[in-house]
């Protein structure tokens, strides 16, 4: 069993759960140590002073706050004083739509799990309760001195907790890219080509289908040089696209991605005859039979369906039937 990372008392309203956090994700990234050419010596990083350049022991080192021409020295022992220190409660303030929390605010996924097996049923209540209302709780919680904003939601037979990035940690996109122009007109029949061409390139999520490639090529490089022999290099980036060919190149992904050329008679992108929009909602209406709740849900979400949160299944069905 994995150990925990953190563990407190999960509350929301008079409801209190004990709980245990456990990392959910773990990195794959291959390591290397630092050594100098030509010798198999190892590299290390020393504290050294710069004025002086004598190597300066843990214990002699406090923070210092750049004022610009001078410095505010604050010992360890003072940040320990004024945090909140090693907190045990976890407590939910309020449920939200799990669709209206952003991704951008997601950060570091960690795995809910009772404290012990007597407060299972409480746990499945409140995961349960999650899952059928498609809402996540919000909540703060302090960690090794920090404090974090959280979102506990359900996920299968888990609940998880997200930790959030807080507003003000979440950066303006047009001060960060300066080359955002105000507004770009974009013209319908290459809008209509770009969009027959992500419906051509259309894919169901599986994570399993896609691994990290660049470390198979970094663990190929240590082999063969282990071998004493050479890898391929990859191939160059593609070329940035031609405005002026951009029709052109759309066509050629959109031909590509069905795997042949399409005559020169079929390449105009041509609205829905009547009677085929129609075949379309009926089999949109049958293939919505098919689907899960929280996928129910997730396009009822998108179509803008009122009182979807307090909807069973079989009025998610009727109510996304009516809006199509």
């Amino acid at each position: 069993m994995a150990h925990a990372v953190w563990s407190g008392a999960l509350s929301f309203g008079l409801v209190t759960l004990p709980v245990q956090m456990f990392a959910a994700t773990e990195s794959h990234t291959i390591r290397f140590n630092q050594l100098q050419r030509g010798t198999s010596d190892r590299v290390r990083n020393r504290r050294v002073n710069e004025r002086t350049g004598e190597e300066v022991p843990l214990t002699e080192i406090v923070k210092g706050y750049d004022l610009g021409d001078d410095y505010v020295v604050v010992e360890p022992g003072e940040l320990e004083d004024i945090a909140p220190g090693r907190s045990k409660a976890l407590e939910i303030s309020g449920f939200v739509d799990l669709d209206t929390i952003d991704p951008i605010y997601f950060d570091k996924t960690y795995y809910l799990g009772p404290k012990s097996k007597e407060y299972a049923k409480v746990y499945a209540l409140l995961r349960e309760a999650l899952h059928r209302s498609h809402r996540a709780g919000l909540a703060t919680l302090v960690m090794r001195n920090r404090e974090y904003l959280v979102a506990v939601k359900a996920e299968g037979d888990i609940l998880t907790l997200h930790t959030l990035h807080w507003a003000d940690e979440i950066r303006d996109p047009r001060a960060e890219v300066g080359t955002l122009r105000e507004r770009t007109e974009v013209a319908e029949r290459e809008l209509a080509t770009a969009v027959q061409l992500v419906e051509a390139l259309s894919a169901d999520w599986d994570p399993e289908s896609y691994h990290d490639t660049y470390q198979e090529k970094v663990l190929d490089l240590v082999r063969a040089k282990q071998a004493g022999s050479t890898v391929e290099k990859s191939e160059p980036a593609p070329r940035s696209t031609n405005v002026i060919d951009l029709m052109g190149a759309l066509q050629a992904s959109i031909d590509k991605a069905k795997g042949k050329a399409a005559p020169e008679t079929e390449r105009k992108v041509r609205p829905p005859t009547p009677i085929k929009e129609a075949a379309r909602k009926r089999a949109r209406a049958g293939e919505l039979e098919e689907l899960t709740k929280n996928e129910l849900y997730r396009r009822a979400a998108d179509a803008g369906v009122p009182g979807r949160s307090h909807m069973t299944r079989d009025e998610l069905v009727e109510a996304l039937k009516r809006a199509s």
